[in-house]
């Protein structure tokens, strides 16, 4: 599908989801995740109306990939140095942020991931990026307050980034952190 404005080919993906979303991914290519049911003409008119915004972020993600084609990748040694570094620093600030939070949890797994800093299982399992030891401290205790607010709420409602905000009222800076260095840190992991 092509859009005036919009520079790239379009994909559309249909799912059982309520809402309509475009994901830029990191070479340019637009993928809009879309109600099985919705319209075509709806689809269309909701990627002229941010044809311009999207098109924004579509040269932004071009010039990231550009800027960080060069970048090295970690080693396996130095992976396995930040998965020994997160399984000793993590499972304490899962602790003393579960306290202050008044929840339990069950098993916390150090991962490579590639798209995901954290999660939260409907059993209270806790997955963590190894990466994680690479951000500021207070980066990684964001995250790690974030996923225990899911053994509260199973979604991102009010009431769930009011429990955030309540014990961790600097989450937004910490957010755009990783939003603004986290493609970075992710790229040195997969090479890619």
């Amino acid at each position: 599908m092509n859009i005036e404005g919009i520079s790239t080919e379009i994909e559309i993906v249909r799912s059982r989801r309520r809402t309509m979303t475009a994901d830029i991914k990191p070479d340019g290519h637009v993928v809009v995740h879309a109600p099985l049911r919705m319209p075509l003409y709806e689809i269309t008119r909701f990627l002229t109306e941010k044809s311009g915004l999207i098109e924004k972020h579509v040269q932004k993600r071009i010039a990231e990939n550009k800027e960080l084609s060069g970048v090295r990748p970690f080693t396996l040694e130095e992976i396995q140095k930040m998965a020994d570094s997160a399984l000793e620093i993590i499972p304490r600030r899962v602790e003393y942020f579960a306290q202050l939070l008044g929840v339990t949890y069950n098993r916390i797994t150090i991962r490579n991931q590639k798209t995901r800093w954290g999660s939260c299982t409907s059993s209270g399992n806790l997955n963590f990026n190894c990466l994680l030891v690479m951000a500021p401290p207070e980066v990684l205790d964001s995250v790690v307050v974030h996923e225990l607010c899911h053994r509260k709420h199973l979604d991102h409602s009010k009431e769930f980034y009011a429990d955030v905000y309540k014990v961790f009222p600097d989450y937004d800076r910490c957010d755009k952190w990783l939003k603004d260095n986290g493609r970075l840190l992710i790229r040195r992991m997969t090479g890619q």
